[in-house]
């Protein structure tokens, strides 16, 4: 039997017939079984979604998706394989960088008149390399109810599982896609304490990784592609070896996250100079040599020339 609702207190008030969703059942079906939802009070809901398998959504999620009034999203196509999974009829409407200074206006009449606005993805949590940070700002200016419905994250799921420190992390988000921006950014980057998180297209991440290899010097890294999904991979070494697996043949296709180890610190630095000179001295000369592991290990480039030329002496009396 079908549950009935009582009309919501701004119903009542307004006289508005344009209740939170009036006139459509309020049902979402996990498992296959149908199941009655709550109503859902006025305000933007940023809703996280799978970023592949699909049984990576949280009930509340499924329920606020449902008894939504509209869901913004970024590709309608992506996000109704998810609602139609679940037999969700809450219908869509596009929001993406390409309209959303069009379509803010919109969402934000929905809002004013007292209806549930769910904003999601294409895959993970909403603002996370999305224009949404511009519709929460609107919408929380404008006095509007903004509420968080946490899940999958591609960021945090890579992060995991990289096997990499997890105490302190920074997330760049994409590089530039030109190679003198790339390796500005990339030399930036060097210095931070804190395990890097970045997003890269297959197409680009050979390049990537050559640049990373080359401003990082050999850090620990991890390539995580097509995270819970049938092809997931994680590919883990250091980035001048997983640099040579992808300028080959690899399968680059589908979403990546690539995961980079802190510099090491001080003390480890210290140690660890020699070893990276010597692994990369096999691959460049002297002077790019320098140049990397001085980036990598946040050096002097006097000091780390002067340990060059010192195992450059050293490996030369041992030939002798």
């Amino acid at each position: 039997m079908t549950r009935q609702w009582p009309p919501s207190k701004l119903a009542i008030m307004a006289g508005d017939s344009k209740t939170v969703g009036a006139g459509r059942p309020r049902r979402y079906a996990p498992a296959g079984q149908g199941v009655d939802a709550p109503r859902l009070a006025p305000g933007l809901y940023l809703v996280a979604t799978p970023i592949g398998n699909l049984r990576d959504i949280s009930l509340r999620a499924l329920e606020t998706l449902a008894t939504a009034d509209v869901i913004a999203c970024e590709d309608s196509r992506v996000t109704r394989k998810l609602t139609e999974h679940y037999g969700i009829a809450t219908p869509l409407t596009p929001y993406h960088e390409h309209n959303a200074a069009a379509a803010r206006p919109k969402l934000l009449a929905r809002l004013a008149e007292g209806q549930a606005v769910a904003l999601v993805s294409d895959a993970g949590t909403p603002l996370i390399s999305d224009p949404g940070y511009k519709l929460v700002r609107a919408a929380t200016e404008a006095g509007h109810a903004v509420v968080a419905v946490p899940g999958a994250s591609a960021v945090l799921t890579a992060l995991g599982a990289a096997g990499l420190p997890t105490d302190r992390f920074f997330f760049e988000g994409f590089l530039p896609p030109k190679q003198a921006g790339r390796q500005k950014r990339i030399a930036a980057l060097a210095a931070i304490p804190a395990t890097l998180v970045l997003f890269e297209s297959g197409p680009r991440l050979p390049a990537a990784l050559a640049d990373l290899a080359a401003g990082l010097g050999s850090r620990a890294a991890a390539i995580c592609r097509e995270l819970t999904k049938l092809h997931e991979e994680i590919r883990r070494d250091d980035l001048a070896t997983l640099a040579r697996h992808y300028a080959g043949d690899a399968e680059t296709r589908g979403e990546i996250v690539i995961v980079v180890a802190p510099p090491a610190d001080d003390a480890e630095t210290a140690d660890d100079v020699d070893d990276l000179l010597r692994r990369a001295l096999i691959r460049v000369s002297v002077k790019d040599a320098v140049g990397e592991v001085a980036l990598a290990t946040g050096r002097p480039r006097r000091e780390v020339y002067q340990r060059a030329l010192a195992l450059a002496k050293d490996d030369g009396d041992g030939a002798a």
